[in-house]
Order: C-alpha cells, then structure tokens, then sequence
C-alpha cells in the first residue's frame, strides 16, 4: 500500500533571506536578492549582478581548516539542512545507532563544486599546485556533497546526489517521495545547493547569451520573469532543505506538518542540448503525470510555481504547457516565478519553489513575480505581478524545467 509522505522540516539559505522565515518574509513583500558581484571581481564583465547569498558566516559551518577544502556548496548545504534538521525536532545527536541507519540525505545539484574545481585549476594554471587541495578530487566529484551532508548529522541510510540539471532538486524530491512512498525508507533530508558564482562559469553562460546583462546598475530589476522587456535570467545561488517522512510516523510522534508531496512526474522532449521545443508538450506531460500521479485534476490546481526563468523562450513556452497541462483551467491558476526575486540558482530551484509553496499554503499568500510591469503578450496567465495575494487552495501545482530536455513537476497538497 502506498504511504503518505508528510514535510515535516524546512530550512533555507537563500539570496533574498538566510533562514526559512526571513526567505518568507521577504519572498511575500517582494523584496529581490539580486546585487552587484562581490566574490569576485567582475568589472570587466558584461554581466556583473547575481543571486548572491550576502552576509552568510560560512564559518559556522565548516572550521578554517575545512574550507580551503570544500565549495561553497559545503556550508550553504549544511546551514539549511541544519534548519531543517531542527524544525523537524529529529535531534540526531541523541540517535541511536539504528535511528540514524533510518534517515537517508538526497541532494539536487546542477553543477556542485564547479566553483571550487574552477580555483583548483587556477591555482594549478598559475603555477601555483602547492596551494591545490589534498581533495581536489573527492570534493570536485559531485556526489561527495552528499557525503558531507550523511557526515554531518551521522545520517547513516542512503546519500545521494541528484544531477539533472535545473530539476535536480525537482528530481531529487521526487524520489525521495517514490522511496517514502513505497516503504523504502520511513525518512529523508531532501533538498537542493547551487553556487555557480565564479568567473569560468559566468563567462560560459554569457558566451550562451541567456543571461541578464541590461540591468547592472539596477540589479533588483534584472530578473523579470513573463516581461516584455526580459533579456534573460540572473544566475544565482543557495541551499533550500526539506525533512520528508511517512505520514504516520510524522504523527505518530507528534511532529508538526507543512504539507504532502502527492504527485512527482518527469519527462524528456530529446530535443536540444538547451533549447525547448515550441509545442510544450513534454513539460505539460510532466505535469499531467504528477497531478495523475496525486489522483487530482487541473481544477484542483489552486497555485502553480512556474520555472520562470526570464528568458524568452522559457516563459513562453512554459506559459503554453501550463495551458496545455491544466486544459482550460490555466487562467484561473494563480502562479508566480520566485527567480523574480532570487536569480536562479540552477539545480536548487525547485527546492526553493517547493519550499516557498508550502510556506505560500501555510500562510495563504500567494508570493509576486516582481519586475512584470508590461507582459509578453505570449504570457497572458496569472502570474500575480508585483504584489502578494491571498491564497486558499488545497493542491499547488511545482514545475521545473532544464538543460537537456528535461522537464519535472511536483504536487504538494496543503495539511
């Protein structure tokens, strides 16, 4: 019989707020985390803002000694994870040896430690190698952020790192929720950490001409989502967490619930390396096979989280699968795009989105896409510009969508 799979923890790590209620609070107001470039120089580049998580003490968690060894990702990981840890009240100090071979760790990630592995091979280009890290190898592996994450807590069931791409930590809820589902596993810390801010990795997205380059000297305005004026999306970063277990045992010892993941569909258009094919009907499928999957139909649908890039070719084409997808209920579907507010910070979106759509259900506000002054005339839904509504709906709608043809949806319902 399948389990009910409850949120039992949330933590985040995001550009706009460091903790879940300040990410909350200013996610709802509409407040932009996008800056000026401060962790590197970036004057000589065309684009020179970013998503970037400001006054972040990555000393609280991980030592002096630790960090010349690990990315960004490292700490970013472990401070949401952390928050979420807690909030779930699973005190895994106190576990035993059993209780900690119950709770497994999948991570989402799009590109990992490239940030570190891009200041390896500085170091050893510059005829400095005597400064490259003993763990240049383990750390740049990508898996390994998992690991740090199992180490941490002492977390002793599986640990494993979703790449996908954008959907990684779409993905990587998605089978968290399949392994809850089907007995498998009775709890996991799920969630998704992006840094991809160095200069190798912003200068490889520019030479791709998809990211935002006209709103440098403005850059709370850069990432505009649905805009006629959008000229593309901010890259970013950040570390959004999420406690899942089986229902029952949620309630059983008595742990506060945010909300159900109920559905988790994925599918592939086997286009285009980046591009999406116009008709939008693999993205829907994703979405058709989630609410299937959950038992529901588009009228059930009360928010949708849209992917909302800020590029041309996203938001047209996801505005046509959402249309596609909830056939003809898709203008009446409040949604929004929170890379409005944040960047996008690759494979950790979709944990972001989920983690703002259950705090959207919980609170019943539905957060804004800022900066949608003049619509696409191709984006005509919803997509609750500028300012935060009230929200009431049992079923929310998560999509995502990434490089390779890919595309990832998930429905929570609200507890």
């Amino acid at each position: 019989m399948k389990r009910r799979v409850a949120v039992t923890g949330i933590g985040a790590v995001s550009p706009n707020g460091i903790g879940r209620e300040e990410f909350w609070r200013a996610t709802q107001a509409g407040m932009s985390g996008v800056r000026p470039i401060s962790r590197f120089d970036a004057s000589g580049f065309a684009v020179r803002i970013a998503g970037e998580v400001e006054g972040f003490d990555e000393s609280a968690y991980v030592t002096a000694k630790d960090r010349p060894h690990v990315s960004r990702c490292v700490p970013l990981a472990c401070a949401a994870a952390q928050e979420a840890v807690a909030d779930a009240a699973l005190e895994p100090a106190g576990m035993t040896l059993q209780e900690q071979r119950g709770v497994g760790v999948l991570i989402g990630s799009g590109g990992g430690s490239g940030d570190f592995s891009e200041q390896q091979y500085s170091l050893y280009y510059h005829g400095k190698e005597k400064q490259c890290s003993v763990y240049s190898i383990p750390t740049s592996t990508i898996g390994t952020l998992a690991s740090e994450i199992s180490m941490r807590f002492g977390f002793r069931g599986p640990s494993h790192l979703i790449s996908t791409g954008c959907t990684s930590s779409t993905d990587a809820i998605g089978y968290a929720f399949r392994n809850i589902q089907w007995g498998t596993a009775e709890c996991l810390l799920v969630g998704g950490v992006d840094s991809p801010l160095a200069p190798l990795i912003l200068r490889g997205f520019m030479l791709m001409r998809i990211l935002a380059s006209n709103w440098n000297d403005q850059p709370e305005r850069a990432s505009r989502p649905f805009s006629r004026n959008r000229s593309g999306f901010v890259l970013a970063e950040g570390a959004w967490f999420l406690v899942l277990e089986n229902l029952e045992r949620a309630q059983a010892r008595g742990a506060r619930i945010y909300g159900e993941i109920t559905g988790y569909g994925s599918t592939c258009e086997a286009f285009h390396r980046v591009r999406l094919a116009e008709c939008g009907e693999e993205p829907a499928r994703a979405m058709q096979m989630a609410m299937e999957d959950s038992g529901i139909g588009p009228e059930q649908i009360g928010y949708l989280n849209y992917h909302g890039t800020s590029t041309e070719l996203n938001d047209r084409i996801e505005t046509r699968a959402a249309k596609l997808a909830l056939n003809g209920h898709a203008g009446k579907v409040l949604g929004s795009s929170l890379k409005s507010l944040i960047g996008h910070p690759q494979g950790a979106c979709g944990a972001a989105g989920v983690v703002a759509t259950l705090l959207a259900m919980r609170d019943g506000i539905a957060p804004p896409t800022i900066n949608l002054e003049e619509p696409d005339p191709e984006c005509d839904l919803d997509y609750i510009p500028n300012e935060a509504r009230r929200l009431d709906c049992e079923y929310a709608l998560a999509n995502c969508i990434a490089f390779g043809s890919k595309n990832s949806a998930l429905i929570l319902r609200r507890h």
